[in-house]
């Protein structure tokens, strides 16, 4: 097994961007294909893998099996239209999309969100950020073939999608944070039945799922100095979020640029140093355990208001005067954003949704596959979190 620490002497003379030259009429090489199949990242993209034995030689990603074109649909939408629409950026975190569409059109319109508001679009969000880790770290083990693990996070899912349900009246999509506030308070019950939950998901992940993944032989084995990033190319690369954090890079949205209500919340940032796989899942790991913890702060702490939406002008009508603004928040995949420009109409005149998975599943993933086993694959993949949606948007 190879990865990028390890003595390069013995393979293929190099290219002068650093990759493999390659004759391909040469009977050494064989070109073979991974993907498309669903589900998860692993099936929305297909590789173009060049293999000497059982090692990649080179890898090209290839895109366009997915839904997609979701920035001009939105161009040719009302800003109430385009809720529907953005959500599907990222299906296991659509809340993200709502916020970043929410706070960029409040921006240009000159709209100020009650505090009481604000509140819950952070419970919103870091409801959304457990439930994605948590079917990431399922994701995680069924790609090196430990199912149980992923059953155990589906289950913890449906559990937070109880609660999205009950706040929200969706499971999946949710369309709560709007321009002006969010559409709901919260029930009455809600507290306890959601540390109820927190508390389940602590357990389970802090015993059950750290005995079977983390201190598994076999997940050490295969994560452990595998997918490796080399810490100085990731600025070049644009890596953001736990990708980033594994190797010491130490960037999160919402303390570098806090947003909503984090300054009132008291947390660190999960990161490590090895920037491997297994460095990734465990600051993953760390991260939904944090996130538990804000949303047992954010119940403690919200205000007793009632107030959860500004006054609006009819939004079927409502004409966003001239000008451009990014709006950006820490996803639970990295930095994520939405640049918007109105020319003041009722329609957005762009709408460029930043996702980092572009970068992070496309001209990094090739790079770090370079002379690595074909047999490490999906377990890479999967590792850098991606959601190919904001690839094909």
């Amino acid at each position: 097994m190879v990865n990028w620490k390890e003595d390069r002497s013995k393979f293929p003379e190099k290219n002068p961007d650093g990759t493999n030259k390659i004759d391909l009429n040469s009977h050494k090489f064989v070109k073979i294909w991974q993907g498309p199949q669903h589900p998860g990242v692993t099936g929305n993209m297909a590789l173009e893998l060049t293999v000497q034995g059982d090692e990649i030689m080179e890898s090209k990603t290839h895109v366009g099996y997915l839904h997609r074109g979701f920035e001009k649909l939105m161009e040719r939408r009302r800003y109430i239209q385009c809720f529907p629409i953005c959500i599907r950026v990222c299906v296991p975190e659509p809340d993200s999309n709502e916020y970043c569409l929410a706070a960029a059109a409040e921006e240009l319109g000159g709209i100020e969100v009650p505090e009481k508001a604000k509140w819950l679009r952070t419970l919103a969000l870091e409801m959304a950020r457990l439930a994605n880790y948590l079917q990431w770290t399922g994701g995680q083990c069924g790609s090196l073939g430990m199912g149980t693990v992923g059953q155990w996070t589906m289950y913890l899912r449906d559990y937070v999608l109880d609660r999205f349900e009950e706040l929200t009246g969706g499971r999946v999509y949710h369309m709560y944070i709007i321009p002006g506030g969010v559409r709901s308070n919260v029930p009455d019950g809600f507290e306890k039945r959601m540390n109820e939950v927190l508390d389940e998901i602590e357990t389970v992940m802090n015993k059950d799922i750290y005995n079977m993944m983390f201190n598994n032989a076999v997940f050490k084995t295969r994560t452990v100095g595998v997918g490796y990033i080399d810490p100085k190319i990731m600025e070049d690369y644009g890596v953001t979020g736990p990708n980033a954090r594994a190797g010491g890079l130490i960037k999160d949205v919402r303390k570098d640029y806090p947003y909503l209500i984090y300054d009132k919340l008291d947390f660190e940032v999960a990161h490590g140093k090895d920037s491997d796989i297994y460095t990734r899942a465990m600051v993953r790991r760390n991260d939904l355990l944090t996130s538990v913890s804000l949303i047992r702060q954010i119940l403690a702490k919200m205000p007793k208001d009632r107030e959860i939406m500004a006054k609006m002008p009819n939004v079927l009508h409502w004409k966003i005067p001239k000008g451009q603004t990014y709006a950006r928040i820490e996803a639970s995949r990295g930095e994520f954003g939405y640049f918007m420009t109105s020319d003041g109409s009722a329609y957005p005149r762009r709408i460029v949704v930043r996702g980092p998975s572009y970068t992070h599943a496309m001209s990094l993933f090739e790079k770090m596959l370079i002379n690595a086993n074909i047999a490490d694959v999906a377990a890479t993949m999967v590792s850098l979190h991606t959601c190919p949606p904001e690839i094909e948007r």
